[in-house]
């Protein structure tokens, strides 16, 4: 959706406001969004999400194809945190689950091995483990 196609639907919803009023209105609070932002602090609008200012330090990066260092210069960027009736309304699934399931699963038992699943080395001994070699990738 366009800025201009949200001034059309917002202009039918209030049906005695002028679409040119509401064009004035959302570029006011556009304009406002940025000038909070830019001078440092954060904008919160509580069910919708919060906008933040980040600042990011210097560091020396690397250039993929030669290898060679880089330096990225400190800077500032801007990141968005949706609030949760907006995740839940796009339907963006939770991370980790609740702090309840969690808790669940760290006191919960191991679960033991059946008699079946035991190893047993290529002599039919039970006791005797094979060895296994890790597969060792080549770094560039």
């Amino acid at each position: 959706m366009t800025k201009n196609e949200l001034v059309r639907e917002l202009a039918e919803d209030f049906a005695p406001l002028p679409r040119k009023q509401v064009a004035e209105i959302i570029e006011a609070l556009l304009e406002k969004i940025t000038a909070v932002l830019k001078s440092g602090d954060k904008v919160q609008l509580t069910p919708f999400g919060q906008f933040r200012i980040r600042d990011r330090a210097a560091r020396i990066a690397r250039n993929p194809q030669t290898g060679a260092p880089v330096n990225v210069p400190a800077k500032r960027v801007l990141k968005f945190i949706a609030g949760k009736p907006l995740k839940e309304a796009v339907g963006t699934p939770r991370r980790g689950g609740s702090k309840a399931a969690v808790a669940k699963k760290k006191t919960a038992a191991p679960a033991r091995k059946s008699a079946v699943a035991k190893k047993t080395s290529t002599n039919g001994k039970p006791g005797a483990r094979k060895t296994v070699a890790k597969k060792v990738t080549k770094r560039r």
